[in-house]
């Protein structure tokens, strides 16, 4: 996970994806290389510090939930 600072009534789009360059935060590299998917927008309510998911499978996105601890996303094939 990615631990950030956000602030209230601002405007984030997390990388639903995983191929932005710009980790969590979408960079609009979706367009070509996930074209059927779109970064999740959120704005949070209050100024805090928040664990953003990076593994992509949290159940609860942005935010982590800890899944990343799984054995499907640990015994996941990492691409090279």
């Amino acid at each position: 996970p990615f631990p950030v600072e956000l602030k209230a009534g601002k405007k984030y789009a997390w990388c639903s994806c995983g191929h932005s360059r710009s980790q969590p935060f979408c960079d609009g590299t979706h367009k070509k290389a996930a074209p059927g998917l779109s970064p999740l927008r959120f704005t949070p309510e209050e100024d805090k510090t928040a664990w953003l998911c990076g593994c992509k499978r949290t159940r609860s996105p942005p935010y982590c939930d800890g899944t990343h601890k799984e054995e499907a996303v640990q015994g996941a094939r990492v691409s090279t």
